[in-house]
């Protein structure tokens, strides 16, 4: 017997495609169960699907629009697999699928959203007759991917909507009444669907089984069912890691259960993170294939080799291309920086930059947290920043003993005139403005701009009104800060900044971890409750207010 599932095993073996343990090992279980009394292994109803696929669908996405979808090995072995392994149905005693639920573990860009819209469009055309198809995710966004993935594939074979049509509830087939629709936790009456095949596109985006839940329901009554998570790794606990969890065990027979036998890993995972960074000459690693299978084909090898050239450059891309394109769980959260990135010996004299031009960032608070404010200057053509900073307190902090636990010193740095303990429970806002007033009378700074996030603000600006002042509000979120924040990231590492050793900073900065979402975007959060970040997130600030004004603030030095 010669099928795709052999083939690709004895490609591994030969050293013709590298894979990881999670897949090597899957695929021996299956093939070990080819010889289970168990089970059948009938290829039929995966080659008519294979032969649809490769005949009839066409690619969606530049540069392969509009050409034919030549499967890949491993694409043609996972929907044999899929498909091929029959079982006795406990109730019906017929011969029915074995598999009725599959994860996909994959990275980007490995083909993945044409895969399943071309398996879903396939069903469509040719799995039956009266079946329900649905394309999900957590939200619409998501699920119109693939869905709009089907369409596109419909339209390309059927232009004139001959034998199917699509309105706003879905897409139906003319010839044997099948629709496909989308389903997200956004939808409403998501329960009571009468559902034979899913796709569960992005699935690290789930927090938890809201939309996982009713689909399974859905297949109470069937026998014949499908339902296939996809996607690579995510920043989110949830409920990828408990399903990754569940299919790992069934990766290393830890599962007997009826339930178990049940369902297909297929997982491409790098075995250590060691592979990643151990390259050639030309900066690549045949070892990245463990995680993208279509790389060479789909995924270019050159993208990857810069991927990774970035990644060991900025702590921010490094987490994303280790979470998105080799499948390593990464913490939402982590160290910005590392020790050496933000100690080093560099002081300036402020008396050297009198009547300089500055710019200005204010990190607020009232009760809880300090009161940062910054001034930016800079040198025309010289490419270093020079910081100055303050801080303020409410006198009420100072007995925190979580504060202390965290390392704070607010008595010897308020000595050491880096800090104003405000009396009582709260800080007068007021005197931050009063701080860039006092910058201006004595060393003739002159505020460009200052930048602030939105909270607590209103004393802040009225006075800031009265002395003249340009302010401008800075969202606190993720797509606002993540630029500024990965440029301050690599400036810091190349001793550009010149904060003048002040001890809080570096307090804020060594405190500070970074929160990435799933497009790559980030912000800066606590490490710990009782750590402040309030200087590390002015940082940031600031960094956003050059980047709006850097041709007028450049333009305008001496």
């Amino acid at each position: 017997m010669s099928t795709y599932l052999l083939q690709y095993r004895e490609a591994i073996r030969k050293g013709e495609i590298i894979a990881g343990y999670d897949m090597i090992q899957e695929l021996d279980n299956l093939i070990e169960d080819l010889s289970s009394s168990e089970y059948i292994y009938d290829t039929r109803d995966a080659e008519v699907r294979i032969d649809f696929i490769e005949h009839c669908i066409r690619l969606t996405k530049a540069p392969f629009y509009g050409k034919p979808m030549v499967l890949l090995l491993w694409e043609k072995a996972y929907i044999e697999a899929l498909y091929s392994f029959k079982m006795r149905s406990l109730d019906s005693g017929e011969w029915v699928d074995r598999f009725q639920e599959s994860l996909l573990l994959i990275c980007r860009k490995n083909g993945k959203t044409e895969l399943i819209a071309a398996l879903e469009l396939t069903e469509l055309f040719i799995g039956g007759e009266g079946i329900d198809i649905v394309c999900s995710g957590t939200n619409d966004g998501t699920a119109d991917l693939s869905y709009q993935a089907v369409d596109t594939m419909r339209l390309l074979i059927d232009p004139k909507s001959v034998d199917s049509w699509r309105n706003q509830k879905g897409i139906k087939c003319l010839i044997n009444n099948n629709h496909i629709y989308k389903l997200s936790d956004s939808t409403r009456q998501k329960e009571g669907r009468n559902i034979d095949i899913a796709g569960i596109d992005e699935v690290w985006s789930l927090t938890d089984e809201g939309i996982y839940k009713p689909i399974q329901q859905s297949t109470s009554t069937k026998d014949k069912f499908k339902i296939i998570m996809f996607g690579s790794e995510g920043f989110v606990d949830g409920f990828l890691v408990d399903k990754r969890s569940e299919y790992s065990k069934i990766i290393k027979q830890e599962d007997d259960t009826e339930s178990a036998k049940r369902k297909l890993p297929w997982f491409y995972t790098q075995d250590s993170e060691r592979e990643v960074w151990d390259t050639d000459e030309n900066g690549i690693s045949r070892l990245w294939e463990k995680s993208n299978p279509s790389v060479g084909t789909i995924k270019k090898w050159s993208y990857m080799r810069d991927r990774v050239d970035e990644a060991r450059k900025s702590k921010s891309d490094r987490i994303f291309v280790m979470c998105k394109d080799f499948n390593f769980k990464q913490n939402s959260a982590e160290a910005w920086l590392n020790y050496e990135d933000y100690t080093y010996e560099a002081t300036f004299d402020i008396e050297d930059f009198r009547g300089a031009l500055i710019l200005g960032a204010v990190d607020m608070s009232e009760t809880t947290d300090m009161t940062s404010a910054k001034a930016l200057i800079m040198r025309k053509d010289d490419r270093k920043k020079y910081i100055i900073s303050h801080y303020w307190i409410p006198e009420s902090k100072l007995a925190s003993s979580d504060d202390k636990e965290a390392g704070a010193k607010y008595k010897e740095w308020a000595q050491k005139g880096l800090l104003t303990i405000c009396e009582g429970n709260d800080i007068d806002l007021s005197l931050v403005a009063d701080w860039y007033y006092k910058l201006f009378k004595e060393y003739g700074l002159r505020l460009f701009k200052c930048g602030y996030d939105v909270k607590f603000s209103k004393d802040f600006l009225r006075r800031m009104d009265e002395y003249g002042f340009e302010c401008e509000m800075i969202y606190q979120d993720k797509k606002t800060l993540s630029t500024p924040m990965k440029v301050c990231e690599a400036d810091l590492k190349a001793r550009l900044i010149n904060y003048n050793e002040n001890e809080v900073d570096r307090w804020c900065l060594k405190n500070a971890a970074m929160e990435l979402d799933n497009l790559g975007n980030c912000q800066a959060v606590k490490q710990k409750p009782a750590m402040r970040i309030d200087g590390a997130v002015t940082f940031i600030i600031i960094y956003e207010v050059l980047r709006r004004y850097r041709s007028e603030f450049t333009k305008a030095l001496k």
